[in-house]
């Protein structure tokens, strides 16, 4: 049932993104008369055809869902009727050529916006980003943060809950350090937060934890203990709040599973509050042997705290108008920092287990669609703003490589010549079929 919620998430998201990619070369191409032979989505043998229309466009779906095009009358492609050479792509002044191929890309773009849109219409609901007690000697701990602090911005950047907290220091990563504008008691002060000592494969992480910045949402709650399990034997309640594991105080059932589980067969000593008071109780996790490895369990379930989601809990909303003014912003945002990530791949500053391919797309489309529609069309327009931009990218066969050839016969004052088109096709195969292998090797590394 999960695979198929999976594939189900994934086939509405390759084909609203590829739909509304295309109807952008599609409209813009009828709105300067280009004639429009087929709508496809999908590529190769056709499966299911209909024309409509003056011009009997084929709408078309195709055996490879992969993708999809718009295949519009072209003397390079084919003979041309005479009637229709007027309307042939190849014979339109390049600006209009230019504003058919960038019409795709800018459709994603904008689909990104209106979906962002929407979230901020209806609400997105999270968590203010109120802090919890820094370890000793932790970046946060040496800028001078505290418990309870709530961090208001980042470099002066307005921070509306814990979500937006880790995407405003995500965008400065690769900074020295961080602005955090913190408020404590009603009165406000500004902070350094030093990012010099985070690695690659910590901002590639949980970097937010890295630096030190976890949310106060209060001790993790025993919901249940398993009967006959090393957690009931050793005196584990529902109820109990885990305040620390030998000695380290833990602020999520996150913490709690990760130490838990890195001490299989040893004992590790729980600090618990139970009616007001603290006591320690000493259970030793069962190994368990989970893909090859040892971990230990203990037994119980966690849950955060009810009272301290409440307390800090919040809704970013805005009425339509800001509404689209704040999906614009998050959309040009977003796509600056994917191009900031494509350069720091290219120059080594970014593994390039970054780059990932279609199942871990469809892999991400099932878990947010599991989370809710909220999140599911967060996503949507996240992947609408990849797929925007990367079509951007001056590499043949691309919508970015048309616009470098375009820009060239600007230049040059004339189309580039056959042969260089050909060369540049035999490139931009190879070099996607690159990227398409290194994706799918990312894919089958994270699930193997």
């Amino acid at each position: 049932m999960m695979l198929l919620q999976k594939l189900l998430a994934f086939g509405v998201t390759l084909g609203v993104l590829v739909i509304f990619h295309e109807l952008g070369h599609y409209v813009v191409a009828r709105l300067v008369d280009v004639k429009v032979l087929r709508f496809s989505v999908g590529f190769g043998r056709v499966l299911w055809s209909r024309r409509i229309g003056r011009d009997r466009t084929e709408w078309a779906l195709s055996a490879v869902p992969l993708g999809g095009y718009v295949k519009m009358v072209d003397e390079r492609e084919g003979e041309v009727a005479s009637a229709d050479l007027a309307r042939a792509f190849n014979r339109q002044p390049v600006w209009k050529r230019i504003a058919i191929v960038v019409a795709g890309p800018a459709a994603n773009l904008l689909l990104a916006v209106v979906l962002f849109a929407g979230t901020y219409v209806a609400g997105i609901p999270g968590e203010r980003a109120v802090l919890a007690a820094p370890p000793s000697g932790s970046p946060a701990a040496v800028a001078g943060l505290a418990e309870s602090d709530e961090v208001v911005a980042v470099n002066d950047e307005r921070v509306l809950s814990w979500q937006d907290l880790r995407w405003r220091l995500l965008k400065v990563s690769g900074s020295d350090d961080a602005i955090l504008t913190v408020e404590r008691s009603g009165v406000r002060s500004r902070h350094t937060l030093s990012l010099l000592g985070l690695r690659r494969d910590e901002w590639e992480g949980n970097f937010v934890a890295a630096l030190g910045l976890k949310i106060d949402l209060g001790y993790p709650r025993v919901n249940d203990v398993l009967p006959g399990r090393p957690a009931a034997v050793a005196g584990m309640r529902a109820g109990d709040a885990v305040v620390a594991i030998d000695g380290q105080i833990v602020r999520s059932p996150a913490e709690v599973a990760a130490i838990t589980n890195a001490h299989p067969g040893e004992r590790v000593a729980f600090t618990v509050r139970r009616d007001g008071a603290e006591r320690d109780i000493v259970l030793t996790p069962e190994a368990s042997d989970q893909d090859g490895k040892k971990i230990g369990l203990a037994g119980m379930r966690l849950a955060v705290d009810p009272a301290a989601v409440a307390r800090i809990g919040t809704t970013v909303r805005y009425g339509v108008g800001e509404a689209v003014v704040q999906g614009a912003r998050k959309t040009w945002e977003l796509s600056l920092f994917t191009v900031k990530m494509l350069g720091r791949i290219l120059t080594g500053q970014a593994s390039l287990k970054n780059v990932s391919g279609p199942l871990t797309m469809a892999d991400f489309a099932g878990q947010s669609a599991q989370a809710g529609l909220l999140t599911f069309v967060g996503y949507l327009a996240l992947i609408s703003i990849s797929l925007g931009v990367l079509n951007l990218l001056p590499v043949p066969l691309l919508d970015g490589g048309h616009l470098m050839y375009y820009l060239a016969e600007i230049i040059r004052g004339g189309p580039v010549p056959d042969r260089v088109l050909e060369v540049g096709q035999r490139i931009g195969m190879a070099v996607l079929a690159m990227l398409m292998a290194l994706a799918l090797f990312n894919d089958l590394s994270r699930l193997f």
